[in-house]
């Protein structure tokens, strides 16, 4: 059997990246939706949307590389590792273009100024941003990691 991958799926690196995951996607959602005026602009509702998918498929693969590091069993089938790659990188691509399109139009309410965008929700809305591009990076470093194991199996 090949040495684990670090970040690979089962491991305690990957646990450690999809914890990362859950909760900057949480807390996107979180400062997103502590102001109701968020479906007021498309790009904004659109990232509810993604990471309202993101934080349930971290939390799932979570608990998986959760149990994996618990009982010792990598879940080595090709079939399973690829569905997670092609999830994740699904997911990914979908939450870079809706953190890039959040920031982007977040910049442009507060440039605009006050009566489109409060500083206050626009400062919610550009955090909101910023933790999508954090857990985007963490998804796209699994998909990288899950990627490099493929061949291998």
């Amino acid at each position: 059997m090949m040495e684990a991958v670090p970040g690979a799926l089962g491991t305690s690196a990957s646990f450690a990246l999809r914890l990362g995951q859950t909760i900057f996607s949480s807390a996107s959602l979180l400062f997103m939706c502590l102001d109701v005026q968020f479906y007021s602009y498309t790009c904004f509702s659109y990232l509810v949307t993604v990471m309202g998918l993101v934080t349930p498929w971290s939390v799932s693969l979570a608990l998986v590389d959760a149990y994996s590091v618990f009982v010792k069993c990598l879940p080595r089938q090709p079939r399973v590792l690829l569905v997670i790659i092609v999830g994740d990188c699904a997911l990914s691509f979908l939450s870079l273009a809706a953190a890039c399109s959040t920031a982007s139009v977040a910049s442009l309410l507060a440039e605009v100024g006050s009566p489109y965008c409060p500083s206050k929700i626009c400062s919610r809305y550009q955090l909101s941003a910023a933790m999508a591009f954090m857990s985007w990076f963490l998804s796209f470093a699994s998909t990288l990691f899950n990627l490099w194991l493929l061949p291998s199996l």
